[in-house]
């Protein structure tokens, strides 16, 4: 896995997580993108959830793996999300995806 920043709005900086051709992020990256409470993004996830698309990861000072979600979860989430920040994102992958 390597990181790289994808995605700069001027309040939030996105470092993701790339491997297998796709962008992974954590929950609370999700959240932070679209500036809602993490328990906001769980219920989308838990709505549009496949096996496939989450990837559970051993990292450094966790003692427990953590999840990954695609980037089919994240763009899913994006447009299930009404936040200013969401809007925003949704207009970026627009023109960049």
């Amino acid at each position: 896995m390597s990181d790289i920043v994808i995605y700069e709005d001027g309040n939030v900086e996105l470092k993701a997580t790339v491997e297998s051709e796709s962008i992974w992020l954590r929950q609370n990256e999700i959240a932070k993108l679209f500036g809602k409470d993490r328990t906001v993004i769980t219920r989308h996830i838990n709505n549009i959830l496949k096996d496939n698309n989450v990837q559970k990861t051993h990292i450094a000072n966790s003692d427990k793996p953590v999840k990954f979600y695609s980037l089919d979860i994240i763009l899913a989430v994006g447009y299930r999300t009404n936040s200013a920040k969401a809007i925003k994102f949704r207009q970026w992958t627009t023109k960049v995806l």
